[in-house]
């Protein structure tokens, strides 16, 4: 068999079936911000593609960390990563990093210069700042030295990340302030994302487990992270509902909960499977069901405003 062009590999290794998770917190930031300022689109648009680079860039890093380590093997189940199949070699692949974070990079700086003038020099140097923590946290998952992807802190820093950063982080550079409600959709969002990369762990806990990496559910044992996957998801909705009530003036604003349907029965559809393989089925509608709540709340807003 001939190998795939040398565009399809990289897309490939950049997995584009991540990237609508990658942005459902920034789309939910920018919704809850846009009745409540003079709303940028710019900015909105700078946010949704500096995410996406981010998030290219974490997956190149993943593929590498792992594909180094040897934790891609044919024992995994899922996907094969095209390091793990020799598709690229691994400088090639770490180029393909410094490149993208490069881009990732310039695309926040170009953001933040959208956001904020001279006279908030502060608080687009903190962003800059938040920008290279993503950085260094997408290329430190699994990869170098002390990978926290293997020390069981995979689960903290896509809350961090995808829920807190995420969220608010577009929230305040649409409108320069904090609000409390935006808080109770960071949660759901960062918890609906944690239950993603749970499904994930779930998955590999075998492999993980052989290889020394050590993740929340290979720690809770199967049964275990069922249960964990349970909390995440209720935790979820119920801080997408305590979000909803401070900004919903009528029953249209209450629509993205019309979702919690396919989540409860996707956690009901969790908790029955019993065999590894069949987690990675379970990830795909998990996470477009998170980008839909974002996506529906942007459209209930947006045509409120």
């Amino acid at each position: 068999m001939s190998k795939p062009s040398l565009l399809l590999v990289w897309v490939a290794a950049a997995r584009l079936r991540t990237l609508p998770l990658s942005i459902a917190g920034i789309v939910l930031g920018n919704a809850v911000a846009i009745n409540t300022t003079d709303f940028s689109w710019s900015i909105f648009v700078g946010t949704l593609l500096t995410a996406v680079a981010f998030q290219i860039l974490s997956n190149f890093a993943n593929d590498y960390g792992d594909g180094i380590k040897g934790t891609d093997n044919d024992n995994r189940i899922g996907p094969k990563r095209v390091l793990q199949q020799n598709l690229l070699t691994p400088k090639t692949l770490f180029q393909g990093i410094v490149v993208v974070g490069i881009l990732g990079l310039l695309l926040a700086i170009t953001t933040i210069n959208f956001a904020f003038n001279e006279k908030e020099l502060t608080s687009g140097l903190v962003f800059l700042g938040l920008a290279l923590a993503a950085i260094v946290a997408a290329y430190k998952y699994t990869a170098g030295k002390g990978a926290y992807g293997y020390h069981a802190l995979g689960d903290l820093f896509v809350f961090l990340f995808f829920g807190l950063l995420a969220v608010c982080g577009s929230y305040y550079l649409q409108t320069k302030q904090f609000d409390a409600t935006v808080w109770w959709f960071a949660v759901a969002i960062g918890a609906l994302s944690v239950g993603v990369l749970n499904l994930n762990n779930m998955r590999d806990i075998q492999n993980d487990t052989a290889m020394g990496k050590k993740t929340v559910a290979a720690a809770l044992g199967l049964q275990g992270a069922k249960n964990y996957h349970t909390v995440l998801i209720l935790v979820g909705i119920a801080s997408m509902v305590f979000g909803l009530v401070p900004i919903a003036n009528n029953m249209w604003d209450y629509l993205p909960l019309i979702l919690t349907i396919p989540l409860l029965l996707q956690l009901i559809s969790v908790r029955k499977t019993n065999h590894y393989n069949d987690f990675d089925k379970r990830l795909k509608p998990l996470a477009l069901t998170t980008f839909g709540l974002s996506v529906i709340l942007f459209i209930t807003q947006y045509t409120a405003s």
